[in-house]
């Protein structure tokens, strides 16, 4: 919290789990960090790792670190620790840097935006209304002609290896790029909550009159078990971003 973040900026190093402020705070070589990932559902295993990790740290960095100390009674890795604190973490933390996130990330890119928008008595925001009235028209006629799923839905997978997803769509009078799809993987946990692992666009592979060929490769990172689940949602570049537009078919 805000306590922490005040003793950092005063050169103290923090240790904790990678949540709040410190996974934004946090640099190697500038305190330490517990990973948020979970390795067990059951809790009480998950607990016994983390307080493993915890010891192992404690015994494997932060002790020698503190007590490596030379003849005048210095730990330089201690001190090094306090000044990358200093100068790496500490500074994440000003109105400075809060007020150049807001202008970067938000009021320049807004400001830029609008201006397009305004341009040529609001060309690009006509053209996106007259988008956005057709999209909605022609959406709820297109038709799913057939649906390939990568075979892994419920079976178990092999690491590296590709699988393919394929699609294809009558879209009406709508254009395949007025159209975005996409191929998810979802793990469920011992409560029974699906938990999405990966997200992989379909590519367009190829079109004629009012339908669209897509297809998707993909390729879990981890072995298991997963369960599929693909939507189409309406998409254009002059978007400010997806929820911006409400339309999405889940397949």
């Amino acid at each position: 919290g805000t306590s922490g973040e005040k003793a950092v900026m005063n050169g103290v190093m923090h240790f904790s789990v990678l949540d709040g402020w410190w996974v934004e705070g946090y640099k190697p070589g500038a305190g330490w960090a517990l990973k948020m990932e979970r390795t067990y559902d059951n809790q009480s295993f998950q607990d016994d790792l983390d307080s493993s990790t915890i010891y192992n740290i404690l015994e494997t960095e932060i002790v020698p670190s503190f007590y490596g100390k030379d003849n005048f009674g210095i730990s330089k890795t201690w001190i090094e620790t306090i000044k990358n604190t200093v100068a790496l973490v500490a500074c994440n933390f000003t109105t400075n840097r809060m007020m150049t996130d807001y202008c970067v990330k938000y009021y320049e890119p807004l400001k830029e935006r609008t201006d397009r928008l305004l341009a040529d008595d609001f060309a690009l925001a006509r053209e996106l209304a007259f988008w956005k009235k057709r999209v909605r028209r022609e959406w709820p006629h297109i038709e799913v002609v057939s649906f390939t799923r990568p075979s892994i839905s419920q079976s178990t997978i092999t690491l590296g290896q590709s699988y393919t997803a394929e699609l294809v769509l009558s879209i009406g009078d709508l254009d395949p790029e007025d159209i975005g799809a996409e191929i998810l993987l979802t793990e469920v946990n011992a409560k029974g909550e699906h938990h999405i692992v990966g997200v992989y666009p379909f590519k367009l592979k190829s079109s004629d009159v009012g339908v669209a060929s897509y297809s998707a490769e993909v390729m879990p990172e981890l072995s298991g078990t997963y369960e599929t689940a693909a939507r189409i949602f309406a998409t254009n570049p002059d978007l400010p971003h997806r929820q911006d537009f409400e339309l999405v078919k889940w397949l």
